[in-house]
């Protein structure tokens, strides 16, 4: 049941940048690297599950180029968490106020205004998770940090985040990948 969490490589995108949903592309010879790595480290015919945004599939399909046995299947509820209005602003041109009020209500406030809820991805990756348990055996997700938090999260028994103290705040670093054992 085990399920190796992997993020995109790094995008082509100025640093300090939110773009959750954004769909930007990646850069190629991080990808390259990235996927060269995975797929020494994978166990053989595991479930490729990818969220459908570009900087995913690239990884995905470089993965999937150096490893003939995997199978590409895109799973939208793997896309990263939607920050509305903020999406393509620099992180440090979002007013603090506005930062501060999501903050507090962590777990129903919309980022950006108009974005998802943290309950909305939570919701939906947990779709994914438990989609995953039922399946039995290994799986990768190719997706976003903010998914593989969530991720972290469920393997943890946590179905929602009370506050914004409760999410994992440890960074990922592109091209990482993280595995979790889900409980039984």
């Amino acid at each position: 049941m085990r399920l190796w969490l992997v993020r995109h490589a790094e995008v082509q995108a100025p640093a300090g940048l939110c773009y959750g949903r954004s769909d930007l592309s990646a850069q190629a010879e991080a990808t390259a690297r990235a996927a060269a790595q995975l797929a020494s480290q994978l166990p053989q015919s595991v479930a490729l599950h990818v969220s459908p945004l570009q900087r995913c599939e690239q990884l995905a399909q470089a993965l999937c180029g150096l490893r003939p046995d995997l199978a590409l299947n895109f799973d939208p509820r793997l896309r990263e968490m939607d920050f509305g209005r903020w999406e393509g602003r620099p992180w440090a041109g979002i007013a603090r106020a506005e930062f501060d009020a999501w903050m507090h209500d962590f777990t129903d406030a919309r980022p950006g205004g108009d974005g998802e809820s943290v309950r909305e991805l939570m919701a939906r990756v947990g779709q994914a998770w438990d989609a995953h348990r039922a399946r039995a055996g290994e799986g990768v997700w190719i997706t976003h940090a903010g998914v593989m938090r969530a991720a972290q999260l469920l393997a943890r028994g946590m179905r929602l985040p009370a506050r914004a103290a409760d999410w994992p705040a440890e960074p990922i670093a592109f091209g990482a990948a993280v595995v979790v054992d889900p409980p039984p």
